[in-house]
Order: C-alpha cells, then sequence, then structure tokens
C-alpha cells in the first residue's frame, strides 16, 4: 500500500533521528550535530553524523545517508512498509486500514500462514534434538565441535526417524492438508503423507529479516541426498537467497566470506567470521551477487581446495565481477574446506589467509594453468594464447595493462611479447576487445563527453547543495536560475522542491526524501545532495568565483538545451538574445 505524504511526514516528525539512531549506535554531541561509528561500514573514527536540525544522518566515509525512514530500512533491511508500521507503532500512530483485493487477502494469509508453520517447524526440530530420539543428531553436531551456543544461535535440530512425525504435529496445530502442501515440508499424496525431512540433523533456513523460510536436511547414516533442500515455495527460492546473511549483514568488516555449505557458515562463525554465507544447493546466480551488492562490494570466495570447489569458483567470479563486485580466493591448501581448516589450523591463521587472499583474475590464470603441460612448448604456446584472450576481457586499457603487467609479473611471462600478442589477438577480435589505436582513439571522444556531461551534473549538483546549505543565495539567484534550469531529471525534481519550499518559508530537506524512497539509486543521490557541505565558507575569493562559475555553467548549459529542442524560429530568437545576455552577467556575493 502506498501511503499520502501527510502520513509519511507524520510518522517521520513524530520519531525523532536522534532517539531513533541511538537505539542502534552510541552517539557523542559534537557540536549542534551527533556522531558515531557508522553501522553501515566498519570503521574506528566516528564519521557517522546525525543532524537534529535537519532530522537526517550521513556518513562522510561511506555515503550512507537519509531519514529516519531511509536509516530503519538500511540497519533493519526492512521493505519501506515495514520500517513505516514499525516507526508509526512507536509513534502511536494510527495507519490506514490497507485495503487488498479477495485474491491478495488470501496471498498474503497464505504466506503468514507458511510463515508461522516454518516457525513451528524449526521449534519442533529443535526440541527433538535434545530428546534421547535427537541423540544421533546432537551427538554428530558435538562431533563437529559445535558449541550450545551455536546450535542455539542457529536453531539447529533434528527430525525423527518416523516419516510422517512433522506432518502429524502440524495437522495438529490445525493446519489443513491443502496448506501443508504448499509448505514444503510435507508430501501429500493419495496413498498416504509423509515428511520432507526425516532422520536429518536440521538447518533452519532464515531471510535477512530471520524469518524461517525453509530448511536443508544432512542425512544420518547412508541415506541419500547427503543433504536435502526445501522445494521452491511462496516463501523459499534457493536462487535468492544465501545462508548466513541474516547474520553477515551486520557484520562491521567490509567483506563477506562465500563458502559452500551450512557447516562451513556455521563453523565460520563460531570461530569469529560472521560475515560468512553460502549458496543454498544451487550454483551461485546473479540474483545472488545482487543480493550481496546491497551489502558489500567485496568478497572472498572460500570454496573448496578440490576440483568442484575450483569449479564453482570458476563460475562465480564473472556473475560477481558484472554484478561490480570485487573478488579476491582464499588458499585453504592443505585442507578441503574452512571448517577442517580452522579446526586443524585455528581462526588465526584462517584470518591470515584471508588477508593473503588472491586476486580473482589471478585465480583464473593459475587455474587455467594447471591445464597445460609448460615443459611442452606446443601447450605452453596455447596457454599464452589463452592468457592473452582473457585479459582482451577488460574494456577498458588502463584496467587492461594493469591486469597486463600482473600476469607478466605473476607468471614470469615476457611482458613485451605479452603485450604484443594481447594487441595482435585484439585487432582480430574487432574494435570491442581490441587494443590498438582505433579503440584508444574512440574511448578518448566517449571520454571527453562523459567528462563533460559529468561537469554539468556536477554543477547542477554543486548549485543544488549551495541553495540547500545557504537560503540567503536564493536572493543572489532571483531572475537568473529557476528549477528549469536544472534539466537533469532528478535534479530538476528536487530543485522544484527546494525552490517551493523556499518560496513558502518550509524548506525541509528531510521531507524532501520521503518522495525517493522507492529508488534507491534516487535516494542516494538526493541524500547526498544535502550532505556535500562546503569545505570553505563563502565570503572566501575562491569560493566566490566558484559560485559564479557555477552559476553561469547551469544557466549556460540549460540555454544550449533549450536551443537544441527550440519549438520555433521566434523562441529560438529568444533563446539567442538570452545567450548573449549571459556574458554580461555579474553575479556578485557582496
Amino acid at each position: 500500500m502506498r501511503y499520502s505524504e501527510d502520513i509519511i511526514e507524520e510518522v517521520r516528525v513524530r520519531n525523532d533521528i536522534v532517539d531513533i539512531v541511538s537505539g542502534y549506535v552510541k552517539l557523542q554531541k559534537k557540536g549542534s550535530n551527533y556522531f558515531g561509528l557508522c553501522p553501515f561500514h566498519n570503521e574506528k573514527s566516528p564519521s557517522f553524523s546525525v543532524s537534529p536540525a535537519k532530522q537526517m544522518y550521513y556518513c562522510f566515509g561511506c555515503g550512507a545517508g537519509g531519514n529516519v525512514i531511509t536509516f530503519v530500512m538500511e540497519y533493519e533491511n526492512y521493505s519501506f512498509s515495514e520500517a513505516f508500521k514499525m516507526l508509526a507503532d512507536r509513534a502511536g500512530v494510527k495507519l490506514p486500514v490497507e485495503e487488498y483485493s479477495k485474491e491478495a487477502r488470501e496471498q498474503e494469509d497464505l504466506r503468514a500462514a507458511l510463515l508461522e508453520m516454518n516457525k513451528l517447524a524449526a521449534s519442533y526440530f529443535y526440541y527433538q534434538l535434545k530428546k534421547p530420539q535427537g541423540e544421533a543428531g546432537y551427538r554428530y553436531l558435538k562431533d563437529r565441535q559445535l558449541s550450545d551456543e551455536t546450535i542455539v544461535r542457529f536453531g539447529l535440530g533434528y527430525s525423527n526417524k518416523t516419516s510422517d512425525d512433522l506432518y502429524r504435529y502440524l495437522r495438529g496445530k490445525g493446519y489443513e492438508d491443502a496448506v501443508l502442501k504448499q509448505s514444503g515440508l510435507v508430501t501429500i499424496e493419495e496413498k498416504g503423507s509423509h515428511d520432507k525431512f526425516w532422520n536429518r540433523v536440521m538447518f533452519p533456513i532464515m531471510d535477512v529479516n530471520n524469518r524461517v523460510i525453509g530448511f536443508g536436511g544432512r542425512v544420518m547414516g547412508a541415506g541419500e541426498p547427503k543433504y536435502l533442500n526445501s522445494p521452491e515455495t511462496k516463501l523459499f527460492d534457493k536462487s535468492r537467497n544465501l545462508y548466513g546473511l541474516n547474520y553477515a549483514r551486520l557484520s562491521r568488516e567490509k567483506y563477506i566470506l562465500i563458502c559452500e555449505g551450512y557447516m562451513d557458515v556455521i563453523a565460520m562463525h563460531q570461530a569469529g567470521f560472521t560475515n560468512a554465507v553460502a549458496s543454498l544447493g544451487t550454483a551461485f546466480t546473479t540474483q545472488h551477487a545482487q543480493l550481496l551488492k546491497r551489502y558489500t562490494d567485496k568478497v572472498i570466495l572460500t570454496y573448496d581446495s578440490d576440483g568442484a570447489g575450483r569449479k564453482a569458483a570458476l563460475r562465480a567470479i564473472p556473475i560477481l565481477r558484472d554484478a561490480g563486485v570485487s573478488i579476491r580466493v582464499l588458499n585453504m591448501e592443505p585442507y578441503k574446506d574452512p571448517d577442517e581448516f580452522i579446526k586443524n589450523l585455528g581462526a588465526e591463521e584462517f584470518k591470515q589467509r584471508i588477508e593473503q587472499a588472491q586476486n580473482s583474475f589471478l585465480f583464473e590464470i593459475e587455474v587455467l594453468k594447471k591445464n597445460y603441460k609448460m615443459d611442452d612448448p606446443e601447450q605452453k604456446t596455447e596457454f599464452y594464447n589463452q592468457t592473452a584472450r582473457k585479459l582482451l576481457e577488460f574494456p577498458e586499457a588502463l584496467e587492461r595493462e594493469n591486469y597486463l603487467e600482473a600476469v607478466s609479473r605473476e607468471f614470469f611471462i615476457n611482458y613485451q611479447d605479452l603485450k604484443r600478442l594481447v594487441n595482435r589477438l585484439g585487432a582480430t577480435l574487432g574494435p570491442v576487445r581490441s587494443s590498438v589505436r582505433g579503440e584508444e582513439e574512440e574511448n578518448g571522444k566517449n571520454q571527453r563527453k562523459k567528462e563533460k556531461e559529468d561537469g554539468v551534473m556536477q554543477s547542477q549538483r554543486l548549485l543544488l547543495t549551495w541553495l540547500i546549505e545557504n537560503p540567503v543565495l536564493f536572493d543572489k539567484i532571483k531572475g537568473v536560475i529557476t528549477p528549469d534550469d536544472f534539466i537533469e531529471e532528478l535534479y530538476h525534481k528536487v530543485a522544484q522542491m527546494v525552490f517551493d519550499g523556499h518560496a513558502a518559508g518550509t524548506l525541509n530537506p528531510a521531507e524532501i526524501l520521503n518522495h525517493f524512497i522507492d529508488d534507491d539509486d534516487q535516494y542516494r543521490t538526493v541524500a547526498g545532495l544535502f550532505h556535500a557541505s562546503l569545505k570553505e565558507s563563502l565570503d572566501n575569493e575562491e569560493q566566490k568565483k566558484a559560485f559564479s562559475e557555477t552559476i553561469m555553467k547551469v544557466k549556460k548549459n540549460s540555454l544550449d538545451h533549450a536551443s537544441r529542442h527550440a519549438a520555433g524560429i521566434e523562441e529560438l530568437q529568444r533563446i539567442i538574445k538570452e545567450q548573449a545576455a549571459l556574458r554580461d552577467l555579474n553575479i556578485s556575493l557582496d
């Protein structure tokens, strides 16, 4: 449901941002603002500020910023609706009753029922683990050196050998077969109903909000399959969820560790590496990468050191790279997986291996090299050719050059020879991947065009920031600059709100942000406008000059844009006159 702007603003105003943030972050007052350690990235010196006057927060380290609603959304990983309802309840604001269609209400009721069933199942499995019938499961977990504290933290349990144990339990709680059939917990058939999991150690799978959405089970004994996951349901999509992310997202580390299985995640968390996650019985997907990108821009792959683990890493690397995530690969030899490594060499040694993790591209080349016999001239040449092709995957010449130097150094390949090979292959593959002069010239043209566009946007962004920080400047630009001079769509929308707010005497950055909550990229851009303050006083001569030049750039670009889109000769003549008058324009801050 989309709430009215009035009710959104009422909830925001009635939740003081300092009160809310101080419940999560230790704040200290300095001047008119409060400062603390940023909860969204790891830091030692406080760069996270909260402004009581603006009712906004901003981190000068990572750029996170916004109002009280978006703080709760980011910290708790809530949707807008979830964060808004929480704050409304806290402030005692009664929200309008949401109206659903019959179909929507049925789906909402089903989802609630499935969540409740999974919660009941998790509690039931945990209860069985500590009973005589769960002895095999509990012994297995203790043999894996898990503490009782860890068992409780991850809600580990046991499914009995009786094949309809959970089914009878849930039926006793009042759930009908029609609903149970959609839970993924039981199988309903004409010849009889039975549990999906039995005689297994159970691993509840939680979403980022700590709600149980599915299960994984490890069989006790020689049964198959060894590991079994819940099927796809209305709650559980294994390609869009990661085991352990509900805890890892709260870690202060700047990176996330990705491993292969439940036990690796649990072992790493128990050893203090609470930023570990694993995919759920499926290959790493684009959706996984996009999910991780919400919390970090750096991952370290800790897949098994065997052939299957290397293949999994090679599949994941390009997916993560396309998502804009930096990747390194951890070497666990002589051990197979993180659990085994930590048990034998300890957490400190594992931490050192993390610090020594290899660049993912160099890892790819290292794995590639294993496919060739380097004492065979023909195979050695083919390795060089394949390495050159890999280098051509970098479209940017500078990045490609950096990796060319690194590969040459790491694998003892003559730099000049490798560069000539890359250029020769690039020329045959066409201009997209070519590193010859034609590509460099084209890149130069594109770069100059991009720099010009970035300069125009920067001027608009800077002028908006000045106006927000120093409302007296509206008098200086009166009759010269209007919201229509901000031609970039997002900045035009913000400018209109800023100008309207100033005219009404109600300029309120925190309220303006309410309009952009639904679009994460726009929201972050707008939040940045309200926090990018000037480094020096406007009394400074350089700042005066910069302000005047910014006005000129914004107005000139606005007129140039208007001339390209003029509807007729009269309009064009008017624009030309304004362009001529612009040369004599003098904006003074005195």
